[in-house]
């Protein structure tokens, strides 16, 4: 039986089933969801199990609380395939009045209307992603996420990354899926992410909602959004680029697609962060594109590690990807949500992350050392707006960030003296 790797996870889901009746784990296909979830479970019910599906799902409409029984923590995997499992679990928990009774897993959105309550103060939910540098061995973690924000003076400088610019490339087209890293050939880890694709375009886009869709379709909707990624491209430019190739598509029936997408936890888009310390009109409050993980856009742009060692300026949008993708990981038992700034005279900030405490982090995101200078000055210049609002702004001050960050790919880690740390992305841990 293979090893398995600790998950950053782990803590939270042991604190959720402390802490609540049920926990719910959601989020892509193959990113360990299950896996994880059976490391605390004393016995599982596999609904997508070929040999006992038709039975489970009979006893579901009959009388669901039988599927319940078992030794707690109970998972209960893919529950979605019978949405009345939802329900069940919720009043076993009301019932019983006792904590970590049940997992859930599920690799799609379930459409509420299908539930009868939402299972507030019952049932917890926890989002997984796939695997972040740290935890796939790749990050020597030297540099923790929750000590920076803890310890502002903390000295990084010096700490060496792990990671070569061609080992980062290689595992961003790999990608952070668990299944990967028990392949022997480089070739074997670079297929998994394009059997993911196939999976989502030939199968799970039409399963999902029980709407048929065309797979030929998804691929160009795919390609064009990876082609997009981490900028703020509008839905008007995707579709535009989409109907080159697939012109009778219309723009309602696109947005069914990247709404499939999304309940697919395919594609995670990341919300503007719009203060105002500037003329709102004047802020881009748009959504930047972005994919859970980076692998599936190089599978949908049909692109290997081979090439982008020749285009590092394509592979500077997947590094975003990348790095988005890991502190989406690293942040969340800090209850850290990202977003960017962006405002029409180009000052930017690549992240935000917002932590559950009211601290947060100002980030530019650059492969190269060349443009870290150029990262700097727009975080500095964005602190230096934010004082000028706030000696202006009595009533409605703002937070200055505690965090000024520049994560790139380059090889050492250092503070500037204007207090930005420059943290190579293969140095972070959570």
């Amino acid at each position: 039986m293979p090893v398995y790797l600790s998950r950053i996870v782990d803590d939270e889901l042991d604190l959720r089933l402390e802490a609540f009746g049920a926990t719910l784990i959601v989020g892509p296909k193959w990113c360990g969801k299950t896996t994880t979830a059976e490391q605390k479970a004393k016995s599982i019910l596999r609904m997508q199990d070929p040999d006992k599906r038709d039975g489970y799902l009979a006893t579901a409409q009959t009388k669901p609380s039988l599927l319940l029984k078992g030794d707690t923590p109970r998972l209960i995997d893919e529950w979605q395939v019978a949405p009345v499992l939802w329900d069940s679990v919720r009043t076993a928990v009301d019932q019983r009045q006792e904590e970590g009774l049940f997992i859930l897993t599920g690799s799609t959105s379930v459409d509420h209307r299908a539930i009868m309550h939402s299972g507030t103060g019952r049932i917890a939910r926890m989002k997984m992603y796939p695997m972040s540098l740290y935890e796939s061995g790749e990050s020597n973690g030297l540099i923790s996420l929750k000590k920076l924000f803890d310890d502002p003076s903390a000295d990084i400088d010096g700490i060496q990354s792990s990671l070569s610019v061609e080992e980062l490339i290689f595992s961003a087209c790999r990608g952070g899926w668990p299944a990967t890293l028990s392949k022997k050939s480089d070739a074997a880890k670079l297929m998994i992410a394009k059997e993911y694709l196939n999976n989502i375009t030939e199968a799970d886009i039409s399963t999902v909602d029980g709407v048929q869709r065309n797979p030929v379709w998804t691929n160009t909707i795919l390609r064009s959004y990876a082609r997009n990624i981490s900028t703020l491209a509008k839905k008007s430019v995707i579709f535009q680029d989409v109907t080159a190739n697939a012109e009778s598509m219309t723009s309602v029936t696109m947005d069914s697609y990247l709404n499939a997408l999304e309940k697919l936890f395919v594609i995670e888009d990341v919300n503007a962060w719009c203060p105002a310390i500037r003329s709102k009109t004047v802020i881009r409050s748009g959504k930047k594109r972005e994919f859970t993980d980076p692998s599936i856009a190089v599978a949908a742009m049909g692109l290997t590690p081979q090439y982008l060692e020749t285009d590092l300026k394509t592979f500077g949008f997947i590094f975003e990807c990348l790095c988005i993708r890991d502190l989406k990981v690293y942040s969340q038992a800090l209850g850290g949500k990202l977003s960017y700034y962006h405002d029409r005279y180009d000052l930017e900030a690549d992240a935000v992350l917002h932590l559950d405490d009211g601290r947060y982090a100002l980030i530019e995101i650059k492969l190269g050392s060349s443009e870290i200078e150029e990262g700097a000055k727009h975080l500095i210049k964005l602190v230096d707006l934010i004082r000028k609002h706030n000696e202006t702004e009595k009533q409605v001050r703002l937070r200055e960030p505690d965090l000024l960050m520049v994560i790139t790919g380059g090889e050492m880690a250092y503070k500037r003296d204007d207090g930005v740390n420059v943290i190579p992305v293969s140095t972070l841990r959570n």
